[in-house]
C-alpha cells in the first residue's frame, strides 16, 4: 500500500507521523494532505534507514542537491562526499545524475550512505545503457527504458523525474515557435530525439499506465520533469512549456486516482515579473500538486554566481506557492561542482527557502528570526551560531574576524551604546 493509498482510507502512517512531528503540525493534516495530493512522502520501503521527508502544501519549503558522476569525471568517492556534504548543510533531498562510471554502483552506495529520499532521472541511465550497447544514445527500446525504471525502483530510489508531458504535439508547438536555447533539459532532448528518429509517441505518456504500475509497486514517487523548460529568459512562459504543464496536469490526475504520489516540475529560467504566474498557472492546472522548481534563475548574466541568481528566483517562487527548491552552485552553467560550491547552493537554497516560510506562515520559521533577534540584542554570540543558516560559517567569521579593540559599555563589559541611549532616555542601565 503506498502512502497515498494509506491517506485515502483514512490510515496515518508512522512516516506521515514523523512528518507531521518535524513540522510541527497534525499527524491529520499531513494525511489529508496526501490523500488529496498536495502532499508527498517519498518514501520507497526499499531504501534502509531513510527519514521521511514530506513536500507540498502547508510544510516548510524543501531543498534538493544534485550530484553524480560523468563520464570524464567517473569517481565514486568524490560524488559520495559531495552528497554527504550537502546533507550536512541541510539539503532535505539528494539526486544521483550520474551518467559515467559503474551508474548502478554509485547509486547503491548514495542509497546506503545517504538517509534522505534520493532521486534518479532514468532516462539517464537507459542513454548510457544504448550508448555503449548500440552505439548511440537514443537506440534504447521502450522495453528497455522500463526495465531500467523497475530496476532503479526496486533498489530503493524515492523519486525519479520522468519526462511524460514531452509529447510530439509540444514538440511541434516548440517548432513553430522558436526558441533561443531550444530544448536544455538533457532527459528531455533524450526523449525528444527518441520520437523524432522513431515517428513514434513518447513512451513515458503512451504507457503511463505501465509506469504508475511500477511506482505503486515500490511506492515511488513520480516528479513528472518539465523536458521543455525555458533554458533563458527570452523563452520562458511560451507555448511548449505551457503545452507540457497542461499535460502534466492530466497525468498527475490519474497519478493520484491510481494511488501513485506524484509532484510536478518547474522551469529554470523566469523573469522576476513572471515567477508568481508560473507558480499559480502550474498550481491550478496540477490540482495544487506539489511544484518541484530549478532556482528558478532570475537573470542569465550572473555565471559564477547563479546560486544568488535563483535564491532570488527560489524565494519569490516558493512565497507564490512553490514547494521544491533544487539548488544551484556557483558552478552551474560552467563546470562541475566541487563540494564547497554545493555547500554553498544548499545554503543559499536554504535561505530562499527559509524566507519564504516566513511570509508563509510556516510553524517555526517566524519565530527562529525573533530568536535571533532576541540573541543578537543579548549579544549572545553562541544561539546566533546556533541559529544561523550555516552555523559553521558563522562561527568561523565570529572567531576570525572578531576585532578585539573595539571600546565596551562600563557598566556591562560589553560593545554596545546602552549607556548613552538611557541617559538620553532618562533611564538607568539595570538591564544592560
Amino acid at each position: 500500500m503506498t502512502q497515498l493509498e494509506a491517506a485515502k482510507k483514512g490510515i496515518i502512517t508512522e512516516a506521515m507521523k514523523e512528518v507531521a512531528e518535524k513540522e510541527g503540525i497534525s499527524p491529520e493534516k499531513v494525511r489529508e494532505g496526501v490523500a488529496t495530493g498536495k502532499i508527498v512522502i517519498p518514501f520507497n520501503p526499499n531504501h534502509r534507514g531513510l527519514k521521511p521527508c514530506g513536500i507540498g502544501k502547508g510544510l516548510s519549503t524543501k531543498v534538493n542537491a544534485n550530484i553524480g558522476t560523468s563520464e570524464k569525471y567517473p569517481f565514486l568517492e568524490s560524488e559520495l562526499s559531495k552528497a554527504i556534504v550537502a546533507v550536512e548543510a541541510g539539503a532535505d533531498t539528494i539526486m544521483d545524475l550520474s551518467t559515467g562510471g559503474d551508474i548502478g554502483a554509485i547509486r547503491k552506495v548514495i542509497l546506503t550512505e545517504v538517509d534522505v529520499p534520493v532521486g534518479t532521472v532514468p532516462i539517464y541511465e537507459v542513454g548510457v545503457m544504448a550508448q555503449n550497447k548500440y552505439g548511440s544514445i537514443i537506440d534504447f527500446t521502450e522495453e528497455e527504458l522500463f526495465e531500467v525504471i523497475e530496476k532503479q525502483a526496486e533498489e530503493g530510489v524515492d523519486f525519479m523525474t520522468v519526462h511524460c508531458g514531452l509529447t510530439l504535439e509540444a514538440v511541434e508547438r516548440l517548432r513553430r515557435e522558436g526558441r533561443i536555447t531550444d530544448i536544455v533539459s538533457r532527459g528531455g532532448s533524450f526523449i525528444t530525439a527518441w520520437m523524432l528518429k522513431n515517428e513514434k509517441q513518447n513512451p513515458l505518456y503512451e504507457h503511463f499506465d505501465r509506469l504508475l504500475e511500477i511506482a505503486k509497486k515500490y511506492d515511488v514517487t513520480l516528479s513528472l520533469g518539465d523536458g521543455l523548460r525555458p533554458g533563458c529568459l527570452a523563452d520562458a512562459t511560451d507555448r511548449a512549456q505551457i503545452q507540457e504543464l497542461l499535460i502534466l496536469g492530466e497525468l498527475v490526475q490519474e497519478a493520484v486516482k491510481q494511488g501513485v504520489q506524484v509532484m510536478v516540475e518547474g522551469p529554470g529560467h523566469v523573469p522576476l515579473d513572471q515567477i508568481e504566474a508560473n507558480i499559480r498557472l502550474q498550481k491550478r492546472l496540477c490540482h495544487e500538486a506539489p511544484f518541484y522548481v530549478l532556482g528558478p534563475l532570475v537573470t542569465d548574466i550572473a555565471a559564477g554566481y547563479d546560486h544568488i541568481a535563483a535564491a532570488i528566483g527560489g524565494a519569490l517562487a516558493a512565497w507564490a506557492g512553490a514547494d521544491f527548491l533544487c539548488y544551484v552552485t556557483p558552478a552551474e552553467h560552467l563546470g562541475l561542482p566541487d563540494e564547497e560550491d554545493v555547500r554553498i547552493g544548499v545554503i543559499a537554497s536554504k535561505i530562499a527557502a527559509h524566507a519564504a516560510d516566513i511570509v508563509k506562515g510556516i510553524p517555526g520559521a517566524w519565530e527562529r528570526d525573533l530568536k535571533m533577534a532576541k540573541a543578537r540584542k543579548n549579544l549572545d554570540w553562541e544561539e546566533q551560531i546556533k541559529l544561523s543558516i550555516d552555523p559553521k560559517k558563522a562561527r568561523k567569521y565570529r572567531q576570525e574576524r572578531n576585532s578585539s579593540d573595539v571600546k565596551t559599555c562600563t557598566m556591562c563589559g560589553k560593545f554596545c551604546a546602552m549607556d548613552i541611549i538611557a541617559k538620553y532616555l532618562n533611564k538607568d542601565k539595570s538591564n544592560c
